[in-house]
């Protein structure tokens, strides 16, 4: 849910947050972040382990880099995220405290509350930033959401037990279900 509005935030707000309070500023607006489940951890952190581990037994050098870490994705002094899971390919991107750009896969495990941003503001967000992939894993409906984001944009739903191909890593496939 937005926190409350007077004015457009910027950048300078954002990162003046008072001390342990997270939230992601979209379009000048503050949207206040509350702890995540134990479903929602458990999904990200077992989903990061399984694709940092194939990315290292395939020698590759993309991060992977579980939230909280800033992303601004276009440079806009009123937009920054931290998506649950980036995986970023392009190390130039990276500093000690954000992506400068957009990540080539995004994961958001959504929940109520986060369920507009992530199938609506994110999804636009991440589209028209140049992420290539963008996954919305719903633990309440057991199903994820793929979209593909390169030369054919394509989106496909799945439940929980099928098995999921990375159009990043086209050999990677994920069966969510078995990181649960």
């Amino acid at each position: 849910m937005p926190m409350p509005q007077e004015r457009t935030y910027t950048s300078e707000d954002y990162w003046n947050l008072p001390e342990g309070q997270r939230a992601e500023l979209i379009d000048g607006k503050l949207y206040a972040m509350a702890p995540p489940s134990f479903t929602h951890q458990k999904i990200s952190f077992s989903l990061s382990r399984k694709i940092a581990d194939y990315i290292d037994f395939n020698k590759g050098n993309c991060e992977v880099v579980p939230a909280p870490f800033a992303v601004n994705l276009d440079a806009n002094d009123k937009t920054w995220i931290e998506p649950d899971i980036s995986i970023i390919c392009d190390k130039t991107k990276i500093t000690e405290k954000e992506c400068k750009g957009a990540p080539d896969w995004v994961i958001e495990v959504t929940s109520p509350s986060t369920q507009s941003r992530d199938y609506l503001k994110k999804l636009w967000l991440y589209q028209n930033a140049g992420v290539r992939e963008y996954w919305i894993i719903n633990p309440i409906m057991q199903n994820v959401q793929v979209y593909s984001f390169g030369d054919e944009e394509t989106s496909n739903q799945f439940s929980f037990n099928d098995e999921i191909t990375s159009f990043v890593f086209n050999d990677l496939i994920i069966k969510i279900s078995d990181l649960l």
